[in-house]
């Protein structure tokens, strides 16, 4: 992670504070946007190289390093403070377990017995997740037919995904279910947070810069735990890693922040559907993994249903603006 829903899906706290007046970018935002789906789309890629040298638990230690050293670096030329309250350390604490360490963790053990490809396409699954539960714990976001139709049409997705109707056969239960746990972690992540840090007074950057650290603080402790010192650095997989943190989960916050700024959040947060398309290409061109006929036509199915449940619920106007973007 930090993490991803499109258009539900966000890596980071929400917070209230108004945004500054965003300057002209080098860059046309079409461009960075662009830039956005492929990292994203290629971090799966990214972790099966990176499992091939290291343990899961390693790999997503090393992702959140670069991640928050890539963050800070960021805040310490904005010149950003640290939150000072001790109550939003805390609710950052759970935040980034829920958004990044649980997450990127499940996706690096889903991925020793799971194609990419899958992985990818589980991902997308996270507007679907955000949806159901949003229903039950947030009081704004009432139901409306077109959001439940979406959720009924996205399961049937999922089920094409799986081949249900072979009664899933040759797939590993395991890391599906891995991978399916992780989609659904970032909106239960989501939630918390729009519960607990909106209004903090802290800016969107300084709050997940602080929450990544805080991720990375819990893998620190967690993976010695697991894992032992590796007695060699293959180059491959730790090019892998220091991509899928540096890129993956540090740039790519940092573009998807501007994208906010600069286009608003409904069209910053469409780079969700691209990235099952490109982590399939990536997976099947590259890693040369096999693709039946389902496995695509179940995605189109997914994020079909996530985009039905993208409308606007009854009572919603008053949404604290919030990250919802599952990093993968």
């Amino acid at each position: 992670m930090s993490a991803p829903t499109a258009p539900r899906t966000v890596p980071a706290p929400a917070i209230s504070t108004p945004a500054p007046p965003t300057r002209r970018r080098a860059l046309d935002w079409r461009v960075r946007f662009t830039a956005l789906s492929l990292i994203w789309g290629f971090s799966f890629l990214l972790i099966k190289v990176g499992t091939d040298g290291y343990a899961p638990f390693q790999v997503t230690f090393g992702r959140l390093l670069a991640g928050t050293a890539v963050l800070a670096a960021a805040m310490a030329v904005r010149r950003e403070r640290l939150p000072r309250s001790g109550r939003t350390w805390v609710h950052l604490f759970v935040a980034a377990f829920f958004l990044n360490a649980l997450p990127f963790s499940l996706f690096a053990y889903a991925e020793l017995t799971i194609p990419s490809t899958l992985a990818g396409i589980c991902n997308a699954t996270s507007p679907l997740w955000g949806m159901a539960l949003s229903l039950v714990a947030l009081s704004e976001d009432r139901p409306t037919r077109r959001r439940v139709a979406g959720l009924g049409v996205g399961f049937i997705g999922v089920l094409t995904v799986l081949g249900a109707w072979q009664g899933f056969s040759g797939l590993d239960v395991t890391g599906t279910a891995m991978a399916l746990l992780a989609s659904l972690s970032y909106p239960v992540g989501w939630i918390y947070v729009r519960r607990t840090l909106a209004g903090t007074g802290s800016s969107t950057l300084a709050l997940t810069g602080s929450q990544l650290f805080l991720g990375t603080l819990q893998l620190a402790l967690v993976t010695p735990l697991f894992t032992s010192v590796p007695d060699r650095f293959p180059v491959l997989p730790t090019l892998a890693v220091a991509a899928l943190g540096a890129l993956g989960t540090g740039l790519a916050v940092l573009l998807q922040y501007g994208l906010v700024q600069e286009v608003g959040p409904t069209t910053a947060q469409m780079v969700t559907y691209f990235i099952p398309v490109i982590a399939t290409a990536a997976g099947v061109t590259l890693l040369g993994e096999r693709l039946s006929w389902n496995t695509p036509v179940g995605a189109l199915v997914v994020l079909a249903g996530a985009a039905l449940t993208q409308g606007r619920a009854r009572g919603a106007g008053r949404r604290a603006p919030s990250r919802r973007t599952a990093q993968p």
